[in-house]
């Protein structure tokens, strides 16, 4: 059933797991779905809707417990197992990723980082040393990369990508400005950030 939910509810779903995180540092054992819509700014029908789609999880008259809930949330977005993450281009952004705190909450471990740049050669960025990019081709045989994040130049991710494909890489996280063509088994989420910028100025002209 799961594989026909649509990716609007998908989206919806890392937002609940973050507010039930911090319920449950809250102490909050149970919560309704209008105590959460009301938190959310999402309709409570939206949230039982959505949360029907895997299931349901609340009880009437009584509304959700925190603790599983959360833990069933985390299940569907596969937070119950630690991800290998590899990262390409440590420029401004992909160093950003790499430091970015919440990666120790969350099961996503950043085991590598590769640049061109040979004057970024054993450079510490996140307490993981930058290595050149033609060395990624060894150390993807000998560990196990399940996401690659891209914050490559445009042309050369592409490339990249490809082999990266070629030697088992099945997930990508994608911030090169280009849409990858990869295989149907082969999962992009693409991180446009102009794409986003551009969506802000639509709202704020239609305001």
């Amino acid at each position: 059933m799961e594989n026909n939910i649509s990716q609007a509810v998908i989206r919806r779903m890392p937002r609940y797991y973050r507010y039930l995180g911090e319920l449950l540092e809250n102490g909050v054992e149970r919560i309704s779905s209008k105590e959460l819509s009301e938190r959310m700014q999402v309709t409570a029908s939206q949230i039982r809707q959505d949360l029907n789609n895997f299931g349901g999880f609340g009880q009437q008259g009584y509304g959700y417990n925190v603790e599983f809930l959360y833990e069933e949330i985390g299940r569907i977005l596969g937070l119950t197992k630690v991800h290998n993450v590899a990262l390409f281009g440590v420029g401004n952004l992909g160093a950003a990723i790499a430091n970015y705190v919440n990666f120790e909450k969350l099961p996503f471990r950043m085991i590598g980082l590769f640049d061109v740049d040979q004057k970024k050669k054993d450079r510490i960025v996140g307490g993981i040393p930058v290595m050149m990019i033609d060395e990624f081709e060894d150390f993807i045989k000998e560990h196990r990369v399940d996401i690659a994040v891209l914050t490559l130049p445009k042309d050369a991710a592409m490339p990249v990508a490809e082999r990266l494909v070629s030697l088992g890489v099945r997930a990508f996280w994608n911030f090169a400005h280009v849409d990858l063509m990869v295989p149907d088994d082969v999962v992009v989420e693409n991180v446009h950030l102009s794409d986003s910028l551009m969506q802000l100025s639509y709202n704020m002209t239609g305001r």
